[in-house]
């Protein structure tokens, strides 16, 4: 027989199995799609409002969100039922609300209900060493699916960000969908790292050395920020947190945003007494999770600057105090780099790690520091940027997003802190703060202060009601 005759042959083939796959997928699709509209009309006696949230344990800014957003909900909608869908497995209801209690001070009724989610590992950066954004895409549509298989809401809101599982929520599941976005899954600045051939924790050094991995990188950008665009279509209200964000999802989505600044406990903050004199003993607070865009690095490359252009009786009188939490091994791994990396530079005396602290404790270490000091680039807001400002902290944050489009003014005669880039500005200005005169300190501390009140917890509920209302029009 002939090679055309096998081409044409190999041709149908692949042509019948493709119709197959494409068979199979809708009549997939169509039996969850009534399956999940079947178990609705089952529950339909009472509103089901589901919060997606696989990290709800983890104790950072996202998960404040989470937890203040539920408080306003349930006392908004009393004869609501409250969902929370979460892949912390190993910690139990009960230890969960003592946590939110312990390092947030939130009381949340407990008569929320918990699913837990066993594929949260699906979302994981690490299960993914190559395509990442896409493998994490994929993976949050499975574990949105699992979700709805364990219970379909009416409601279904996104507090973390998972775009992809609205997709999900929304086609399958039915369900009302409403996201509040902490940050871009893909920005203008990532791409632009990657065109300029930049080794960052999101651009491997192989690819920033290869002109065609590079190529074939910015290639896969563009078309994953098409997807991105419509996925952001399934979220039927959308929330953002900062300018940062609200200008690169109008930009990616080409749909209307609403910024919403997160809550910051601002009246708790403010309410720590500081002397207007300044310390024997200068304490340097970073406030931040250990994970590796937060960049803890550049704040042990920056005291370690410091030392070299201040005399060593400051310096020894100096201390960096890190603050964080870990969600999982990788970042308790994290730490003990860092703890190596800070003996490496000799600063072992001079820097303190504490992990997963009470709220307690962090007030005391807030009333003790002098400055501030927060190095992720383009951090979408700064929720502890905003915090240390209210304790009165002098902060010193990178210059881009959310403390440069939002938080921090730096014009003299209005400043309210210092933007810095890299490891020799920041030393350059922990040394202007601690040699510079009181009353200038405590200008700046006052005007900073004043500042934060925009980002209260009370203007953030007023905003997110706004905002979610609609949804709850059934």
């Amino acid at each position: 027989m002939s090679f055309f005759y096998w081409c044409f042959v190999l041709a149908l083939v692949s042509l019948i199995s493709v119709i197959f796959i494409v068979i199979c997928l809708l009549v997939f699709i169509q039996y969850f799609k009534r399956l999940f509209h079947k178990n609705k009309i089952i529950n339909s006696k009472t509103l089901k409002v589901g919060i997606f949230h696989p990290y709800c344990n983890a104790g950072g800014g996202g998960e404040r969100v989470l937890w203040v957003a539920l408080e306003l909900l349930q006392k908004r909608y009393p004869k609501a039922e409250f969902y929370i869908y979460t892949g912390d497995i190993h910690v139990t209801p009960v230890e969960i609300l003592q946590n939110v209690k312990k390092t947030m001070n939130i009381d949340i009724e407990d008569t929320i209900k918990f699913v837990y989610l066993t594929k949260r590992a699906w979302i994981e950066a690490v299960k993914y060493p190559y395509f990442t954004l896409l493998g994490q895409a994929f993976g949050s549509m499975i574990l949105g699916f699992e979700a709805l298989k364990k219970c379909t809401p009416d409601i279904m809101l996104d507090t973390i960000g998972l775009t992809f599982a609205m997709l999900i929520f929304k086609y399958l599941g039915g369900c009302k969908t409403g996201s509040y976005i902490h940050y871009p899954i893909i920005t203008k600045e990532m791409t632009k790292r990657v065109s300029n051939r930049e080794a960052t924790y999101n651009n491997r050094r192989v690819i920033a050395r290869s002109p065609f991995l590079t190529f074939g990188k910015l290639i896969y950008y563009r078309y994953f920020g098409m997807l991105y665009s419509f996925a952001g279509r399934f979220s039927d209200i959308t929330m953002v947190n900062s300018t940062f964000t609200l200008e690169h999802l109008s930009l990616l989505w080409n749909t209307a945003v609403h910024l919403v600044y997160p809550p910051c406990d601002v009246d708790q903050f403010k309410k720590i007494e500081k002397s207007i004199e300044k310390p024997e003993e200068f304490r340097i607070l970073s406030l931040a999770q250990f994970r590796p865009e937060k960049d803890h690095v550049l704040q042990l490359e920056s005291l370690y600057e410091f030392r070299s252009i201040v005399p060593e009786e400051i310096f020894e009188n100096t201390t960096l105090v890190l603050i964080g939490s870990c969600r999982n091994k990788d970042d308790e791994e994290r730490v003990k780099d860092l703890k190596d990396l800070s003996k490496h530079l000799s600063l072992e005396n001079n820097v303190e790690f504490k992990v997963n602290i009470s709220f307690d404790d962090l007030l005391q270490e807030l009333k003790n520091a002098f400055i501030g000091i927060h190095t992720m680039r383009d951090e979408h807001f700064g929720i502890s940027v905003v915090e240390q400002m209210a304790a009165g902290l002098i902060v010193i944050a990178h210059r881009s997003g959310g403390p440069l489009l939002d938080i921090i003014e730096t014009c003299e005669g209005s400043r309210l802190g210092f933007l810095a880039v890299y490891p020799h500005e920041y030393a350059f200005y922990l040394r202007y703060i601690i040699e510079a005169e009181k009353n200038e300190i405590h200008a700046i501390q006052e005007r900073a202060k004043s500042s934060v009140d925009r980002f209260n917890t009370k203007k953030f509920q007023e905003e997110f009601l706004r905002a979610v209302d609609p949804l709850f029009r059934i």
